[in-house]
């Protein structure tokens, strides 16, 4: 995440409803990708569900007849909102879908509405397994379900034990679940011989296994002794398409921990730690893409600056007392994934 600043100086934040320096109400406009103060003379106006529900901070144009924000017009279902449990969570639910749209703006991949255009749009369902206890994490032809209860920490931590997982958080579900919406829209009608489709097959296997099969024996064998050198998590080992999405969502969290570090002045290539580097392989692109050397290097100074910060992350958590805040470690054939995750957001960011 970038910074962000007020106009009277202060620094303000993605999250931010008001500065706390001049006390003016602020939003993020997501056409200009700024923070903004609420006024008149801004020309904007702050989303509904945050005048209503104060679930929102985004901004919309104040000419426009449209109520809701970019980033609320792709709910297709919300919570009961007479619950004021279901309110707070969903607040925070929000507030992580937000940075998940915020991220995938960034890089360039556009995210139109569903409503508006069925085959590609992207929309959310925000269902609560309480009132529907059918409900599961997950996506769908476009539309990516996520169970309410999932923001309540409790819940969250202990579905985090029982399934053995290093990390479980609302962020990573948004990311984890946008990769299944980006693996549909750009890679599942392209030809089996288009060079992006064998370069996923290369990177990840073939992707028509048996998914149903896959996950049935994780749930009840989970993940081959040995799978910390070829996957970036245990749940990654249990099918191409979900190596991907481990992968994709690991690549928008090392994107967004290093964007924000930086935007908040700090220079990661400064810190004073001894450094294992990559081999030169790890920077490389399956063998049916085009091998360019710079673009290599680049990638690996950039996955560097991220092993570099996450050690640091690591030892001021446990200096406070706490665990590891980063619990993973990257090999080189999952540092070859994340390559890969890199050059599909360029091609489908067009910035190549």
């Amino acid at each position: 995440m970038q910074r962000f600043n007020c106009d009277c100086g202060n620094v303000i934040f993605f999250g931010s409803s008001r500065c706390l320096k001049c006390g003016k109400e602020v939003g993020y406009d997501p056409y200009t990708n700024e923070m903004l103060r609420i006024q008149p003379s801004v020309g904007m106006k702050l989303c509904e569900n945050g005048v209503k529900h104060g679930v929102c901070n985004w901004l919309v144009p104040a000419n426009s007849r449209q109520k809701l924000c970019l980033g609320c017009l792709m709910n297709r279902t919300i919570p009961d909102l007479n619950s004021e449990r279901n309110l707070i969570l969903w607040g925070r639910m929000e507030m992580a879908k937000k940075r998940l749209i915020y991220t995938l703006l960034h890089i360039g991949i556009t995210l139109p509405l569903k409503s508006e255009n069925p085959a590609d749009g992207l929309a959310f369902d925000i269902i609560s397994t309480v009132s529907n206890p059918t409900v599961t994490t997950g996506h769908l032809n476009g539309v990516i379900t996520v169970n309410l209860e999932e923001a309540d920490d409790t819940y969250r931590q202990i579905n985090r034990q029982q399934l053995g997982e290093n990390s479980r958080t609302l962020l990573g579900h948004f990311r984890h679940e946008s990769a299944h919406y980006l693996w549909q829209r750009f890679l599942s009608n392209l030809p089996w011989e288009d060079p992006l489709r064998m370069a996923f097959r290369e990177r990840f296997g073939d992707e028509w296994l048996d998914y149903a099969g896959a996950l049935s024996a994780h749930y009840q064998k989970g993940p081959s002794t040995g799978w910390e050198q070829n996957y970036i998590t245990g749940y990654a080992a249990s099918h191409p398409w979900e190596d991907w999405a481990e992968t994709w969502a690991h690549y928008l969290q090392i994107a967004d921990g290093l964007e924000t570090c930086e935007g908040l002045g700090i220079q990661v290539q400064h810190v004073a730690l001894p450094l294992v580097l990559m081999p030169v392989e790890a920077g490389f692109l399956p063998t049916i893409l085009k091998h360019d050397p710079v673009a290599n290097d680049e990638f690996l100074a950039w996955l560097q600056r991220w092993i570099c910060l996450s050690t640091v992350l690591n030892e001021i958590s446990n200096s406070l007392g706490e665990s590891a805040l980063y619990p993973f470690v990257i090999p080189v054939k999952v540092a070859q994934k994340l390559r890969l995750a890199h050059h599909f957001a360029q091609v489908w960011g067009r910035r190549l």
